[in-house]
């Protein structure tokens, strides 16, 4: 996987003046020792006034200008005692960036009958400040900092602020038009951009071959080390073979030639017909080894499946990959069990077999080669599908998990859920496709909560439901 950059995350504590300083100052330094175990950038306000908390409305342009100079990706604003609502909304409001509000569990009243924080008290204030301020924001349940409840929350909320930061800077490398008979993956360029920001560059197939030739000209050390690395690493005619070997490490460095030359973290591609026609390859071997990578190459000229892998990715923290998959058939004899599929555009970092991961001739007896042929692991799945029609966008969301399953050609897994007819409904009545993206574990709420901060996209889901999903994020 591509080393990503750790999410920003401004670090704003706050405390009302009426309530125990002693008590705020402690749990500010207890709550920053839990988050910064997690791989994040933690920018404070220790330099803002002698305490290191929002306390008073004189200090709210001081802190909006040191997150702005920043760059911050989210807020968090723990309430280390009351807080001060006023002040908190007032930053909130200047950003767009998840936000998290939180406070300690209370401690019991001291000898005297005198409460020292009143944290709760004062969340219920800030959350109503937030809704005036229209800002959205999240919202960990009140317990102690060192609680697996504020843990997890935290850990969900980074991968959260993860997906909204993909969302702002998804620049999609089209290679090539979408097959003629492909309605299905048609996108709006100018909806993309003009709702969220998602920029398209396009590239033709000729331009792909030129730079494929350049790079056999001039860049013949870095081709011989890709070919090799395909040796070593698969089996089958594509690996063995010279001439798709090599055709295949120059589409690879092609590709990311382009990616750098536009600034694309993601790519879609033409994967046939023309191109047998003229390479005498298909693609896919080229596309599992950029999505091993953590750079995701749609089949089918398919922008909106890019954009899909690309927000699974994140929600999974961009620790590990994703796949690219047809919903393809249901299983001969279980009822609520579906085939995810393709020609062989998996990561093989996903393989249930690593050391037999082949490089093949085409799965449908095409003598062509580059696709590839494995089976995914067993396990839990999410997947998710980003797509809209006349204006409006939605996120597909399920989970589910990989079983075995009968044997198939190309790169493909038996994937189970809980009730297969109401995923084909929601699936067939849209506004989505056959293409979905997936990875494992569950993410299912992270995209879910990830949806209340993109403007213009509501969250689908199939399973768990939308009440399961707001029961998961309480816990």
């Amino acid at each position: 996987m591509t080393v990503m950059e750790p999410v920003t995350v401004g670090y704003v504590p706050t405390r009302r003046s009426n309530f125990s300083v002693e008590a705020a100052l402690h749990y500010k330094e207890e709550i920053a020792d839990q988050i910064k175990r997690f791989p994040i950038r933690l920018i404070d306000i220790e330099d803002i006034n002698e305490e290191g908390l929002l306390l008073c409305q004189s200090d709210v342009p001081k802190v909006i200008k040191k997150m702005k100079e920043q760059d911050v990706d989210a807020l968090f604003f723990p309430h280390c005692n009351f807080g001060c609502e006023g002040a908190i909304g007032q930053v909130a409001a200047a950003f767009q960036v998840p936000v998290l509000l939180y406070g300690p569990r209370d401690d019991a009243p001291d000898e005297t009958g005198m409460r020292t924080r009143d944290s709760q008290c004062g969340l219920f204030a800030s959350g109503k400040v937030m809704r005036r301020h229209n800002v959205a924001f999240s919202y960990i349940t009140n317990v102690s900092p060192t609680d697996e409840v504020f843990l997890h929350g935290f850990e969900r909320f980074i991968r959260v602020a993860e997906v909204v930061k993909t969302m702002k800077h998804i620049r999609v490398l089209q290679i090539g038009p979408r097959p003629c008979d492909f309605l299905s993956v048609m996108a709006n360029e100018s909806e993309l951009m003009e709702k969220f920001g998602i920029e398209v560059y396009p590239v033709s197939l000729m331009e792909l071959e030129l730079e494929m030739e350049r790079i056999r000209r001039e860049e013949k050390d870095k081709l011989e080390k890709v070919s090799c690395f395909i040796s070593s690493t698969y089996t089958g005619p594509g690996a063995e073979r010279t001439g798709p070997r090599e055709t295949l490490g120059a589409m690879k460095l092609a590709v990311q030639s382009f990616a750098d030359r536009y600034l694309c973290n993601c790519a879609c591609i033409q994967c046939w017909a023309a191109m047998q026609e003229k390479l005498d390859i298909y693609p896919c071997a080229v596309n599992s080894m950029l999505a091993d990578e953590g750079f995701p190459v749609a089949c089918e000229t398919d922008i909106n499946g890019a954009v899909s892998a690309m927000l699974i990715q994140a929600a999974a923290g961009n620790r590990i990959p994703h796949f690219l998959a047809d919903l393809t058939v249901r299983h001969p004899e279980k009822e609520n069990v579906e085939l995810l599929w393709h020609c062989g555009a998996f990561p093989s970092a996903f393989a249930k077999d690593k050391e037999n991961c082949r490089i093949t001739e085409a799965w449908d007896g095409n003598p062509q080669c580059g696709n590839c042929a494995w089976e995914l692991q067993n396990g839990d799945i999410t997947v998710c599908r980003f797509d809209g029609d006349h204006g409006e966008y939605s996120l597909f969301l399920g989970e589910g998990k990989g079983i075995d399953g009968p044997y198939c050609r190309g790169t493909y897994v038996w994937f189970e859920v809980n009730d297969w007819p109401a995923w084909e409904h929601k699936l067939v009545k849209g506004p989505y496709i056959h293409h979905v993206a997936g990875t494992y574990g569950k993410v299912a709420d992270v995209l879910y909560e990830a949806c209340r901060y993109i403007p213009g996209l509501r969250a689908d889901p199939v399973y768990p439901s939308d009440g399961e999903l707001e029961r998961r994020l309480r816990s």
